[in-house]
């Protein structure tokens, strides 16, 4: 049976060392760092995550803002609050929770965001540097990867990494993070899409597989090697009669890929809060001006 990558514990273990960091920089008498969060309209599943967040702030000791507008609200309104925030020196970091409503242009919504605070990586500058390998705010979900796997200490050195899933959040970087020259990294690559036919055949080759698809129970254990290494992404709420009404399921069939796999992660429980934790840590970068030191 696989042994469990533990992303609760992990992330745990970084939110404990950064509240370490944080009761040094009060105890110097300097302001603590401050993570801004846009949220605009009443998406539900966006409203938990940016609560959570507030939640994650208040537990490393951050001083956190969460400003609410309107689902009705002008794209030109949104980019007026977003250089607010660019201009104020008292914020280090600031997301906008995605996705956006029907009128706003995602793509110039990024943009306008400063680089130097765009704690959720998304930025095509930021984007841009990772790819380069100049030190940036990498993207949390694939920065959460990065940290679990040098966290086990798991070679990924001349290893085969099979990446299920494109996205520019989490496959795009994941392949590109994958093959850098650093640890974790030094793989060999393959990114694969939903236009990738017989994708079985890459995965039964693969000493590393990561499938961020959004498709539950996708990746079965007669589709991997013994030995691989499964990480996975994706979490779909899926309806069912019990007392909260749902569940939460990853891309991955769990019990089958457990028994052949040496490591994998849990959905909920994996790569879940170290997400959360690596925008804490993004957070303190930008706080401390260490990311643009090239």
């Amino acid at each position: 049976m696989a042994q469990i990558l533990d992303g609760l514990k992990v992330s745990q273990d970084i939110k404990n060392e950064i509240k370490a960091d944080v009761d040094k920089i009060i105890a110097s008498g300097k302001r603590v760092p401050h993570l801004a969060a846009i949220l605009v309209g009443n998406n539900g599943a966006s409203k938990a995550y940016v609560n959570s967040k507030v939640k994650d702030c208040a537990e490393v000791g951050f001083k956190s803002s969460l400003i609410k507008m309107p689902s009705t609200v002008s794209e030109a309104e949104l980019l007026e609050k977003i250089a607010e925030l660019n201009d104020d020196p008292e914020i280090d970091g600031f997301i906008v929770q995605l996705p956006l409503p029907k009128q706003m242009d995602q793509e110039k919504v990024i943009m306008a965001i400063d680089p130097h605070k765009d704690v959720d990586g998304f930025h095509p500058e930021n984007f841009g540097r990772m790819a380069l390998e100049m030190s940036t705010f990498l993207p949390a979900t694939p920065f959460g990867i990065l940290t679990l796997l040098e966290r086990y200490n798991l070679e990924t050195k001349g290893k085969h990494c099979v990446i299920i899933g494109r996205s520019r959040i989490v496959g795009r970087p994941m392949s590109i993070l994958m093959g850098r020259k650093d640890f974790p990294g030094n793989s060999t690559v393959t990114l694969t899409h939903s236009y990738t036919p017989h994708i079985e055949e890459f995965t039964k080759a693969a000493d590393i597989v990561i499938t961020a698809l959004g498709d539950p129970h996708f990746l079965k254990g007669d589709m991997i090697k013994e030995g691989a290494v499964v990480i996975d992404v994706g979490i779909t709420r899926i309806d069912d009669n019990s007392e909260k009404g749902y569940h939460l399921a990853g891309d991955v069939d769990f019990d089958s890929c457990a028994e052949k796999a040496s490591w994998i992660t849990p959905v909920p429980g994996g790569v879940g809060p170290m997400t959360r934790a690596m925008l804490m840590k993004n957070t303190l970068l930008a706080y401390k001006h260490t990311i643009y030191k090239d």
